[in-house]
């Protein structure tokens, strides 16, 4: 096991625990966190189908009472109704203020589960057991919790920070995931390293294959690696008022095709975060702030593992570039009207453009929509 801590300010510190077999353990490394044994385990079908007997059987083990609240799995569940169920059901079972909410899903349960404890009494901790690749190394640390627009604005625009108590990253329940989900959640490891590691890049040039085999160690490393990143940021800046939008990148351009597409499956989070670093990484070299070449050494290692990196992945569905651009603008990062983008000047290089003139993203989205078309 590999333990990752993290110190976000103004927040009490936690830590990461990373590893195969954890979820056996969660109930002794949970019971020390509770002022009660009592809580309360939010997940969905398809985790419950594969792992809720091993996590039952280990709070049952701690004597810890708990209550399950299984929701259908997918992005449609990260929405107003299903808040309103889970608060409302939080409260039906009469847990108190200081009691854990666990979520023990992929990111949609981490990103509702977490919300629902927020809001619940006026806040209540919770606990993240992550089981998607995505989720261990990006959604589940960090604090960010919410929903998605119901109307179509966007992705994850309602919501709150709100840190968890501890995070339980079993590597062992990735064995479960589908391929496709397994890629996914790479997406969001090659990210750390486009964005401020170039020799951890480098090493996924070399080992990625072994970590989508789950082998062991190697994915053991990768996590550890990658929590390690959003750590450094997050105790840096917890709120994302600064530094912490560099972990955005490919987000901006991936969100945006995401709620073109209206989260229906097409594309999946890690699918438009491929497409979306592949274009930060274009758009950079077209604006004249990164190298040649570097855009095509992404594109290569991503295509290689089996990600998208251009929209002709939604080749039958391509919106119109000035709709892109609308839906971009509801980026969480625009400040002052302006489009806020996440660029680069070389591999592990990212920095926040706040300057980058609508007419240039415009033009650049026209000309990657024109070579899909």
């Amino acid at each position: 096991m590999e333990t990752v801590r993290v110190r976000p300010a103004g927040w009490p510190d936690y830590d990461i625990h990373i590893g195969p077999g954890l979820l056996a353990r969660a109930g002794e490394i949970i019971t020390p966190l509770l002022q009660r044994p009592q809580t309360l385990v939010v997940t969905d079908e398809n985790v419950a189908r594969h792992h809720l007997e091993t996590l039952r059987e280990s709070l049952t083990a701690a004597d810890m009472e708990h209550d399950v609240i299984v929701l259908p799995p997918g992005e449609g569940t990260k929405s107003w109704r299903r808040l309103e169920e889970l608060v409302e059901a939080i409260l039906a079972h009469k847990l108190e203020r200081n009691d854990h909410i666990i979520a023990f899903g992929g990111g949609v349960i981490g990103d509702l589960a977490g919300f629902a404890a927020a809001i619940a009494r006026r806040g209540m901790p919770f606990i993240q057991i992550p089981t998607t690749l995505l989720a261990q190394v990006d959604s589940s640390v960090g604090g960010k919790t919410g929903i998605n627009s119901s109307r179509g604005h966007g992705k994850n625009l309602v919501g709150a920070f709100h840190q968890p108590s501890v995070v339980i990253a079993d590597t062992g329940v990735l064995a479960t995931l589908p391929r496709r989900e397994l890629l996914a959640g790479y997406a969001e490891v090659v990210k750390y390293g486009l964005l401020g590691d170039a020799d951890f890049f480098a090493w996924l040039e070399e080992r990625g294959p072994d970590v989508l085999a789950l082998r062991p160690e190697t994915v053991m490393r990768a996590v550890a690696a990658s929590c390690r990143a959003k750590a450094a940021i997050v105790t840096q800046d917890a709120r994302e008022r600064g530094v912490r939008a560099l972990l955005n990148l490919g987000h901006t351009f991936g969100h945006a095709l995401e709620a073109a597409l209206g989260y229906d499956g097409t594309l999946l989070h890690g699918e438009g975060v491929a497409i979306g670093m592949a274009q930060a990484f274009r758009f950079s070299e077209r604006l004249g702030v990164c190298p040649p070449g570097r855009a095509e050494r992404v594109a290569a290692h991503l295509s290689a593992v089996g990600l998208p990196t251009d929209v002709r992945a939604i080749h039958n569905r391509l919106p119109a570039p000035e709709d892109l651009l609308e839906l971009m603008r509801q980026d969480k990062k625009a400040q002052g009207g302006r489009l806020v983008f996440v660029l680069a000047r070389d591999i592990g290089e990212a920095f926040i453009a706040r300057d980058v003139d609508e007419a240039d993203a415009l033009a650049f989205l026209r000309e990657e929509l024109a070579a899909a078309g």
